[in-house]
């Protein structure tokens, strides 16, 4: 069984800076690709920010200059540090992980749960 947890939304006003987390837990085999996706009401779900195993970063133009996602890979932990935060960018914001669970050789892709950001104008 594998789990992805978020954590760290919450309330902030226009200009402020949140940090989430995501923590992978369970038989984990091997993470190789992670990513923070967001959905604001009434619209698709979409991708903020991807991490590599090797480091590699892709973000969407709305989050680059202001977002820095990061990994630690012994804690098996994700986060995503925003700052200068915009009422657009409200959203659920969701972590995905390509994880391989241990004692199978397929990788397959996991989502969490969802961890509300709100921000006020």
């Amino acid at each position: 069984q594998v789990e992805l947890v978020e954590s760290g939304g919450g309330l902030v006003q226009a200009g402020g800076s949140l940090r989430l987390s995501c923590a992978a837990s369970g038989s984990i085999g091997s993470i190789s690709d992670m990513g923070w996706y967001r959905q604001a009401p009434g619209a698709q779900r979409e991708l903020v920010a991807t991490i590599a195993s090797g480091g590699t970063l892709i973000y969407a133009k709305s989050a680059r200059g202001r977002f820095t996602i990061s990994r630690d890979n012994a804690k098996n932990t994700m986060y995503l540090q925003m700052n200068s935060l915009k009422p657009e960018d409200t959203a659920v914001y969701y972590c995905n992980a390509r994880i391989r669970p241990v004692g199978l050789i397929t990788s397959y892709n996991y989502w969490g749960q969802g961890t509300q950001v709100t921000v006020s104008s």
